[in-house]
C-alpha cells in the first residue's frame, strides 16, 4: 500500500518542507559533516531516477526531489533509500511556492524535466516554464544559478523561449537534440521511456540576468500557435500531453482543405 512504502521510505522524505527555508544544505549534511555547498531542486521529479543519478554524480550538493503526486514521492523515496546516498531527499509539492520553501539565493539550480504542457490558454498558469514561475525562481536562485529545462513538446519549448527575455534571463545553452549533444547526461525514466517512442529532447540552460523593470506577459499562451503550419513534423512523434490537440488540427485541416488554423479556440 502507499501508506507503508512511505513509512518504510520516510528516511527520505521530508513531509514539512516549508519549516526548512534556509537551512537546508546544514540540515541536510551527515551528521557531523559539512554542509552542502549547494542545493539543488528536480521540479516534477516523478519516480526520482534523474534526481539520484545526478546526486551520485555530484556528492557535494543536496539534490531535493518535488512531485505533486504521492506514488511518485513513495516510488523515488524507494529509490533513495536503495542507492544508500546522503545527498538525495524528496518533497512533496507543486512549485507554486518555491519562495516559501527556500531562502533568497538558496538555490544553484533548478532542473525542470519534461514539464506537464497545459497546452490550453486557460490552462496556462500551470506551467513551470511561465513567466510568474521564472520570476519566483529568480528570487530563490543565487548569483549564477540556472534553470535548465528538457521537454519533448517543441510547442512548450517554443513558448518557453518566449518568457526567457520576459523574465529577465539569459540563455546560455539551448538544443533541439539535447540527447544527441550532451549523451552522458543523467536520464530519468520519463526521457528514457520517450525516446524510445522517437521523441527528441528540447533543452535550454538559463541564467537570471538583470531583472525586468515591469515583466508582462506578452506571449501567445495557447500551445496551437507554436505548432508549425507542416504537421507533418509530428509524424513521427506527437509530444506527451499534445496528441489530442495535433490530431484535431489534422482532422480540422482535412476538413478545411488543409489549413488547420481555421477556427482554433485552445
Amino acid at each position: 500500500m502507499l501508506e507503508e512504502r512511505i513509512e518504510r521510505y520516510r528516511d527520505y522524505i521530508e513531509a514539512d518542507p516549508y519549516s526548512w527555508a534556509g537551512r537546508w544544505a546544514e540540515a541536510c549534511a551527515p551528521a557531523g559533516g559539512e554542509a552542502f555547498h549547494e542545493v539543488r531542486l528536480d521540479l516534477g521529479c516523478g519516480k526520482g531516477s534523474f534526481t539520484v543519478e545526478a546526486a551520485r554524480r555530484e556528492p557535494d550538493a543536496l539534490f531535493l526531489g518535488m512531485d505533486s503526486e504521492p506514488i511518485c514521492i513513495a516510488y523515488a523515496a524507494q529509490r533513495g533509500f536503495e542507492s544508500g546516498l546522503p545527498n538525495v531527499i524528496f518533497v512533496p509539492g507543486t512549485g507554486m511556492r518555491i519562495r516559501e520553501m527556500f531562502n533568497p539565493g538558496e538555490l544553484g539550480v533548478i532542473y525542470l524535466n519534461f514539464p506537464t504542457p497545459f497546452p490550453r490558454k486557460k490552462d496556462s498558469k500551470g506551467r513551470l516554464v511561465n513567466l510568474e514561475r521564472l520570476m519566483d525562481y529568480r528570487r530563490v536562485l543565487c548569483d549564477g544559478g540556472e534553470v535548465r529545462l528538457r521537454t519533448d513538446s517543441q510547442p512548450l519549448f517554443d513558448f518557453a523561449l518566449t518568457q526567457v527575455p520576459l523574465a529577465g534571463y539569459e540563455l546560455t545553452w539551448q538544443s533541439r537534440d539535447a540527447r544527441g549533444e550532451r549523451p552522458r547526461d543523467p536520464m530519468s525514466e520519463y526521457e528514457e521511456r520517450l525516446g524510445a517512442q522517437g521523441a527528441l529532447v528540447n533543452a535550454y540552460i538559463a541564467v537570471p540576468g538583470p531583472p525586468p523593470s515591469n515583466p508582462v506577459q506578452t506571449a501567445e499562451m495557447s500551445l496551437s500557435a507554436y505548432i508549425p503550419d507542416d504537421l507533418s513534423s509530428f509524424d513521427a512523434y506527437a509530444p506527451h500531453g499534445m496528441q489530442g490537440t495535433i490530431q484535431n488540427l489534422r482532422n480540422r485541416a482535412a476538413k478545411d482543405g488543409g489549413d488547420w488554423s481555421r477556427g482554433i479556440t485552445l
